[in-house]
């Protein structure tokens, strides 16, 4: 399977593997964005959020912060409904405000998410190759690093994005507008300052990753290898995607809820004026969390993490397979008959 596999890799270009990335970014999106969107209207209408605070809104792919304003609200937070459950609540928001606000948190979406996974699976593997001719094709360390050096490298990127995003987000900023927030900033607290929110985010995507796609490549040959297969199916990849997905948000879900905590206090210190707490370190914010709710309040909101992140590892990484799979094949004709 492995030859098979790494044979096809080394027949699609870095462009045609950021193709298959994006495509299998947007199709994610598509999928996911719904059930989060239900999600969060189902969470309002059974704990209403106060107006001028915040939450964080998540579809697997990306984090995004919602301000609950009762004027202009963001698009997928609503005011509330009458929903009795998932099924009710699809069909009336359909019915009421039209299929479209299913997919009201898309933009943001694609905006932060096309960058990220773009430079995420590109720098996979092409880092997963580079470490093969070194640590020899069958290290099982190679994912790990790949995984870890990629994950980290597209956070440190797009961090600074992200900050400006939120940013728009909340206040309708022309960009003229925009440069000169940013640039004063810079002027006052310096470069660093756009990379705040950083650390929290590499201390739960970098372990992430790692445990991803070492599972993931465990689980893809060990599958491959059950059916008789030379290269991993559509099934293959979704299955081992979302078992690896699962495993890695559960086991990182500590960090999850630290880096959460950190973006509403960041976002309400900033923008709603509100004085930010002493607890700034990742390690201050856990023993916090641990003193008010215990030890379980570090894995809250396990199950809705599970239903997003399960599904958009599994959408995400069999849509990239098959992606790759088709540009490897096209370029094989391309090769015959030239």
């Amino acid at each position: 399977m492995a030859e098979m596999s790494d044979s096809n890799l080394d027949k699609t270009t870095i462009i045609q593997q950021a193709i298959a990335s994006c495509c299998g970014a947007i199709i994610t999106s598509l999928f996911v964005t719904p059930l989060d969107v239900i999600k969060t209207r189902l969470q309002a209408q059974s704990n209403p959020f106060p107006k001028g605070k915040c939450f964080v809104y998540s579809n697997g792919l990306m984090d995004h912060i919602c301000v609950c304003e009762n004027g202009d609200s963001k698009a997928w937070y609503k005011k509330t409904g009458h929903f009795k459950g998932t099924l009710d609540a699809f069909v009336k928001i359909i019915q009421i405000e039209g299929i479209k606000s299913l997919w009201s948190g898309l933009p943001p979406t694609l905006i932060m998410a096309l960058p990220t996974t773009v430079i995420y699976f590109t720098c996979y593997d092409q880092l997963r190759e580079a470490l093969k001719s070194r640590l020899g094709k069958d290290d099982e360390h190679i994912p790990v690093l790949a995984g870890s050096l990629s994950r980290f490298g597209s956070v440190t990127v797009v961090s600074p994005l992200e900050l400006i995003r939120t940013r728009m987000q909340y206040r309708k900023l022309s960009y003229k507008q925009l440069y000169t927030c940013i640039s004063s900033k810079v002027a006052i607290d310096g470069w660093f300052s756009l990379w705040r929110g950083w650390t929290s985010t590499v201390l739960r995507d970098v372990p992430f990753s790692a445990m991803y796609w070492y599972n993931y490549e465990r689980f893809k040959k060990m599958m491959c290898k059950e059916a008789g297969a030379h290269e991993p199916t559509f099934f293959i990849a979704f299955t081992s995607g979302a078992a690896s997905g699962s495993i890695a948000a559960v086991i990182t879900l500590p960090f999850d809820v630290v880096k959460t905590h950190r973006q509403t206090e960041l976002w309400e210190s900033e923008t709603l004026k509100i004085p930010q707490r002493d607890c700034t370190s990742t390690w201050a914010v856990m023993k916090k969390i641990v003193a008010k709710n215990g030890i379980t309040g570090l894995f809250a909101g396990i199950i809705p993490r599970l239903f997003k992140v399960a599904p958009a590892c599994a959408i995400m990484i069999s849509t990239y397979e098959c992606g790759k799979s088709f540009f490897s094949h096209l370029n094989e004709k391309m090769d015959q008959h030239p």
